[in-house]
């Protein structure tokens, strides 16, 4: 079985496949505190929002549960709150009441659109007030740097660096996208530099699949290739980023066996 560093290799496919086609859950039994977090990418996909408008929404959400306590306020909520702001945020709105209605089915699986009812009108109140609680908590602090657009310059290098044929023939791009946007289920997703996630997503590709960076037997192995890109990422933190990853796939295992 093939390891590093603990991380087995031979099942991050499978996990990866796991992430991407999940199986549906119930909100309401499930306590995990990372099912907010896929609750939001769950509604996203039904809301048709962009892969970075999910993205900011995952990080918004981690970001105010960093600064308060997760148990005095409802998770949900507060994630059909990020999900509004993000769509603002990216200028990839959503109406509210989409939002509701999304939300609503989503934890009351087969349920039919809500209609203007106290139930409505309750959770469309909550969402409006918490969206300015949000950003309150967040002091108003609305920028955030992504690690898609790292990734997209290293991935023009090492393409250059393959060449085009080879680099599109490989899943190495598919596979480190699907990495990082899976990642933003982890509130880790926020403790480390954007640049290093980036990095890391690919480097734990090429680990995958096997695939060698070309010229790389030039560098010693205290300058392995992604210092090119980041120079100051230590080996210990570049392990830690992509086994912290990784936990996002063991999660998902302990969702889908329940």
């Amino acid at each position: 079985m093939m390891q590093m560093n603990n991380i087995d290799l031979t099942e991050v496919g499978r996990r990866e496949n796991a992430l991407q086609q999940p199986i549906l859950v119930n909100y309401r039994s499930q306590t995990q505190k990372e099912m907010p977090a896929r609750f939001i990418f769950e509604c996203a996909q039904k809301l048709a929002m962009k892969p970075l408008t999910s993205a900011t929404a995952a990080i918004l959400f981690h970001r105010f549960f960093k600064e308060l306590d997760d148990t005095e306020y409802d998770p949900y909520m507060i994630a059909c709150s990020c999900l509004y702001l993000a769509g603002k945020i990216k200028d990839d709105k959503v109406r509210k009441r989409d939002v509701i209605n999304v939300a609503h089915n989503t934890i009351n699986r087969g349920a039919p659109p809500l209609e203007p009812c106290d139930e409505y009108w309750s959770m469309w109140d909550t969402i409006v007030q918490a969206e300015l609680f949000i950003a309150r908590v967040l002091k108003f602090d609305m920028t955030i740097v992504h690690p898609h657009k790292y990734m997209l310059h290293f991935m023009k290098s090492l393409q250059d660096l393959f060449g085009a044929k080879e680099w599109h023939s490989m899943p190495v791009a598919r596979a480190a996208a699907s990495f990082l946007q899976d990642f933003h289920h982890s509130p880790k997703i926020i403790e480390y530099k954007p640049a290093h996630t980036a990095v890391c997503c690919l480097a734990l590709a090429f680990q995958v699949y096997g695939v060698p960076v070309p010229l790389m037997d030039e560098m010693d192995d205290n300058n392995p290739w992604y210092n090119i890109f980041c120079p100051e990422l230590t080996r210990e933190l570049h392990w830690e980023i992509m086994e912290s990853i990784m936990d996002v796939y063991d999660m998902e295992t302990i969702i889908n066996d329940k």
